[in-house]
């Protein structure tokens, strides 16, 4: 069977904490839930505009399309991307 490894890709992310300033502001990545849906701290995604709620520490990646995000858990994170540059 033929094995597959991930090609290497350079990806912006800020990692997320309640007290500090939000991940990409200026793209308006990180929003409260004002509706009283229950997520709390969430973001949007590209995929039918889900919105995926967030904890302290987790990631924030832009999709591609630079308007969207997703977020990444501490560990996954830590275990997937090393850092390059700041």
């Amino acid at each position: 069977m033929a094995k597959y490894k991930s090609k290497p890709v350079i990806i912006e992310a800020e990692q997320f904490f309640q007290d500090k300033p939000l991940p990409f502001r200026d793209r308006c990545a990180v929003r409260f839930d004002g509706f009283g849906l229950g997520l709390g701290w969430y973001v949007e995604t590209m995929h039918n505009g889900q919105m995926v709620a967030i904890e302290d520490g987790d990631w924030i990646v832009p999709e591609p399309d630079g308007e969207h995000f997703y977020p990444i858990k501490d560990e996954v994170f830590r275990n997937k991307y090393e850092l390059i540059a700041e």
